[in-house]
C-alpha cells in the first residue's frame, strides 16, 4: 500500500469565506493563493473574492444563464462553461467572449492543464453520448468517448448530469462522473486507467462524487456529496483517506492552490472553507 504518512489525521479548517450567493455554490477555481472565482446556484455572476471574504469583482455571464463550471488558465484568465448556449468562454477584465461553439454538444466540466490547454467534459444534445474533448486554443486535439472494448467510457442519460474533471500531474485525465457513482481515470492516450467507486473500507455506503480535483502530489481529490466528506485517492486509485469530521456540509466544488490548501465549496451555505490536509 502506498505512504500515507504525509496526509494529516485530522484535516483543519484555516478560513471560512461567507460569499454573497445565497443559494450554495458548485464550483470555485483559485486565481492565487489568496484570490479565488465561484460561481453557483440561483445567479448568473461569476465572482471573485479574496481570503478575508471581500468580493473584488463580479462578471455577468454573456448569455444571462448560469455558467455550469469555471476554471483559471495557467496563465492566469478565467473560462466558463454555459451549457445552454453550448459555448466556452474567456473572461477578460468584466468582459466575456466566447472561445468555442459546440454544435450537438453541450458542455459540462472544464479544466486547464499543465500546458495550458483546455479539457472539456460534454453532453451530446439527446443527452445519449459523453465525451471528454482537448482543446488547444479553439482547436480540438483529441475526443475521448469509447474504451478498448468499444464501449462508453462515461454514463450517459442521467436526470440531472453532473461531471466535472481535472488533469493530473501524470498527464491523466480524471472524471467526477456522477451517473456512474465514480471516478473515471483516463491516459493521456485516451486508455481507461481504472474506476473508483468509493472506499473499500465502506464497501456498503453511497458514493455520489460531484468536483474533482488533483494536487501537486498527484492525489486525486472528489467531493462525497450526501456523505458530506472528501475522498483522497492516489494517482492509481489506491484509497488514502478521507477528509471529514471537519465540519463540511454538503461539499460540492473542490479546487487546490499552489501551496496544496484546498478550498471546498458547501451547496447550502454558500461558504468556501480553506482545509490544510497535508503536514
Amino acid at each position: 500500500m502506498p505512504a500515507i504518512t504525509f496526509l494529516l489525521d485530522d484535516p483543519r479548517i484555516l478560513t471560512d469565506i461567507q460569499t454573497e450567493n445565497k443559494y450554495g455554490l458548485y464550483s470555485v477555481s483559485c486565481l492565487s493563493d489568496s484570490e479565488l472565482w465561484t460561481c453557483g446556484y440561483g445567479d448568473n455572476i461569476l465572482r471573485l473574492y479574496n481570503l478575508q471574504g471581500e468580493l473584488l469583482r463580479s462578471v455577468q455571464t454573456k448569455s444571462g444563464y448560469k455558467p455550469r463550471d469555471i476554471a483559471v488558465t495557467r496563465s492566469g484568465d478565467l473560462v466558463c462553461t454555459d451549457y445552454y448556449d453550448r459555448s466556452i468562454n474567456l473572461v477578460s477584465g468584466t468582459h466575456i467572449q466566447t472561445l468555442i461553439t459546440l454544435r450537438g454538444w453541450r458542455p459540462l466540466g472544464l479544466c486547464s492543464t499543465s500546458s495550458g490547454d483546455l479539457l472539456v467534459i460534454m453532453e451530446s444534445d439527446d443527452r445519449k453520448q459523453t465525451k471528454v474533448v482537448h482543446y488547444s486554443g479553439s482547436t480540438e486535439k483529441q475526443s475521448i468517448q469509447w474504451d478498448n472494448q468499444g464501449k462508453p467510457l462515461y454514463l450517459s442519460g442521467g436526470l440531472l448530469t453532473y461531471k466535472y474533471l481535472s488533469g493530473n500531474r501524470n498527464l491523466d485525465i480524471c472524471v467526477a462522473d456522477s451517473d456512474a457513482d465514480a471516478v473515471v481515470v483516463i491516459s493521456a492516450a485516451g486508455e481507461l486507467r481504472f474506476r473508483y467507486t468509493g472506499a473499500p473500507s465502506t464497501p456498503r455506503e453511497s458514493f455520489h462524487p460531484h468536483s474533482i480535483t488533483t494536487d501537486s502530489r498527484g492525489n486525486i481529490l472528489t467531493s462525497d456529496l450526501y456523505n458530506h466528506r472528501i475522498h483522497i485517492i492516489d494517482q492509481d486509485g489506491y484509497f488514502l483517506r478521507f477528509i471529514q469530521n471537519c465540519g463540511l456540509q454538503f461539499p460540492e466544488g473542490l479546487c487546490v492552490d499552489y501551496r496544496d490548501n484546498l478550498f471546498v465549496t458547501e451547496r447550502d451555505t454558500g461558504k468556501v472553507k480553506k482545509l490544510q490536509y497535508y503536514k
